[in-house]
């Protein structure tokens, strides 16, 4: 008798707690992430209008052909630079390292870069910032290109997962100011991957 009491007691439960409130969409876990984020006010990048109905980003679907093993080569005695944004903001950063790795039988390089500002806060000592633009841009993916967060790798290979490659801020609120996507991190191929452009832009 406990038990089924119990029972009933939980599905009562779970019937409140989830009354009203859809389930966040998305096929993996990053997808559901980012979704959750920006139908939360106080993370959403979103404008308020564009919050309001949100209900999920547009991805490309999950494909592990653009989930890639990267040798990964440290550069030293890099000079830091500022690098461009949308405004006039400059944020400096350095080159950390070089990626190397196979796509569709060919070899490509993409640099990876770490803010030295970001990297005095709590949590990001070894966060890395792979920002990358290809030629499914303006296209299927945001014009400007797109951003994918890695930390510092242990050894020589560092795993890059297309699949979580997200667009900069300015990609749905002008408010923002965003890195520009260097010249040389551009890949000349269809990285079919990733979140893709928004609706409205």
């Amino acid at each position: 008798m406990k038990l089924v009491i119990t029972c009933v007691f939980v599905f009562i439960c779970l019937s409140s707690c989830n009354n009203g409130k859809q389930p966040v969409k998305g096929e993996t876990e990053f997808q559901r992430e980012i979704n959750s984020e920006y139908k939360d006010a106080s993370k959403s990048p979103l404008k308020d209008e564009d919050r309001k109905v949100f209900e999920s980003l547009d991805f490309f679907k999950y494909d592990s052909t653009f989930v890639v093993s990267a040798l990964f080569t440290r550069t030293l005695n890099e000079v830091p630079f500022k690098m461009k944004t949308t405004t006039d903001r400059l944020p400096e950063y350095v080159k950390y390292g070089v990626l190397e790795f196979f796509l569709n039988d060919e070899i490509f390089n993409l640099n990876i870069y770490q803010n030295l500002d970001l990297i005095k806060k709590e949590g990001y000592e070894n966060y890395l910032f792979l920002p990358f633009s290809d030629e499914t841009n303006g296209i299927e993916s945001y014009g400007g290109g797109r951003y994918i967060d890695l930390r510092t790798p242990e050894g020589n290979t560092l795993v890059i997962d297309f699949n979580s490659a997200y667009n900069p801020y300015c990609a749905y609120n002008d408010k923002y100011s965003c890195p520009i996507v260097p010249r040389e991190n551009y890949l000349k191929t269809r990285i079919e991957a990733g979140v893709k452009k928004f609706k409205d832009h």
